[in-house]
């Protein structure tokens, strides 16, 4: 039988058990939608017989990792600043120095800002295109010094960047489905635990779906944001059939009334054709439920892996129909420069990027503040 578990407080009185999902399913049983969904779902999984989902029971045990993470992020003042997140990137160091060297204004400092837009992975298009749209109005004397230079090269890059900074509305749609997607090794799994912390503090009712049944340990790694975040996990285990789990959880999610359903999924390389149909899979069983869903396709993007996104991106686009990106580790080494090469090819929206390792540091894009996180405040400051 198939139950969920809600998290008590240790001081909190007995609450009464929750109603199990199999209960609600046999309550709605008169309800030609649910005689229209069970037959969907004995179409689509009739070549398997899949384990009955499980949910693990959420106790009310101390979780040490969980108040560790909490109390290190109440003890911030205010979560760290964009430029203190971003300053470490390639890009940003690349850039700060580049002044430092030419703080006169000619040609040779523009020549050195398109090598360095270039090595940061903007791109050499982009690049090109960029530095002689300023060089042209250098020549016309628009720029008074280095610094009018600085200015005018932050608005073009807020400009590439303002088209895709599109937040992410779970609101449209109960349950809201988000199929995460992208290569191993980008932080899939972390990721949905940040968004589940993310909405559940929104007051969201959240669920989960551990759809990466083939990673080792994949499942148990969901298991574990899940039992942080107080939110419930439907998996089958490993080697389960990965469409199987994630229509379960829709099912449960749409008979819980569960607000935002974030589904797992195994990573792939963009060059597995078999790995990538499972995808279309995935999706074709979940509209025998809600012919809408998924709502969000989000693929997940190591910001350090550079111009290798492009081609990650274009085949996961034409593959599972990618509706909008996360791009992860900008905090660190990454040159941080992809965001716009991911911006003029695609113009998908940036819904979140990763700055850092706690729940907290998963931002909501936003143009400015990535910009103005990588280039110097003014030169010699």
């Amino acid at each position: 039988m198939l139950k969920f578990w809600k998290k008590k407080p240790a001081d909190a009185a007995p609450a009464p058990e929750a109603t199990p999902v199999e209960d609600d399913v046999r309550a709605s049983a008169a309800d030609p939608a649910s005689t229209d969904a069970a037959t969907g779902l004995t179409e689509a999984l009739a070549e398997t017989a899949p384990a009955e989902p499980e949910v693990p029971e959420l106790s009310g045990e101390f979780d040490a990792s969980a108040a560790a993470e909490a109390a290190a992020e109440a003890s911030q003042p205010a979560r760290r600043s964009w430029r203190e997140r971003l300053s470490g990137s390639g890009f940003a160091k690349s850039l700060s120095s580049l002044f430092v060297r030419h703080p006169k204004l000619d040609d040779d400092l523009l020549d050195e800002l398109e090598t360095a837009l270039i090595t940061a992975d903007v791109g050499v298009e982009a690049s090109t295109r960029l530095v002689e749209a300023l060089r042209k109005r250098m020549h016309k004397r628009e720029f008074a010094d280095a610094q009018a230079l600085l200015t005018a090269l932050r608005a073009e890059l807020v400009a590439l960047l303002k088209p895709v900074e599109r937040p992410l509305d779970v609101g449209t749609h109960t349950p809201f489905v988000i199929l995460t997607v992208g290569i191993n090794g980008v932080g899939k799994t972390t990721t949905i635990g940040k968004l589940a912390r993310r909405y559940a503090d929104e007051g969201r009712s959240v669920m989960l779906a551990a759809g990466d049944t083939f990673r080792a340990a994949a499942v148990e790694q969901l298991k574990t944001w899940g039992e942080r975040n107080k939110v419930p996990v439907v998996s089958q285990g490993q080697d389960a059939d990965s469409a199987s789990v994630i229509f379960d959880a829709l099912q449960a999610a749409r008979s819980r009334g569960t607000q935002v359903l974030i589904a797992d999924t195994a990573g792939r390389l963009h060059t597995q054709g078999g790995l990538m149909d499972e995808l279309g899979k995935i999706a074709r069983v979940m509209k025998k439920l809600d012919t809408a869903a998924p709502h969000e396709v989000l693929m997940v993007i190591d910001g350090t892996t550079g111009q290798n996104a492009i081609s990650q991106l274009r085949q996961f686009r034409d593959t599972a129909g990618v509706t909008g990106l996360v791009v992860t580790k900008l905090d660190g080494t990454a040159k941080g420069g992809v965001m716009f090469a991911l911006a003029r090819e695609f113009a998908l929206p940036i819904r979140y990027v990763g700055l850092g390792e706690t729940a907290t540091d998963l931002r909501v894009f936003d143009a400015e503040a990535f910009v103005d996180g990588l280039l110097p405040a003014r030169l010699g400051g």
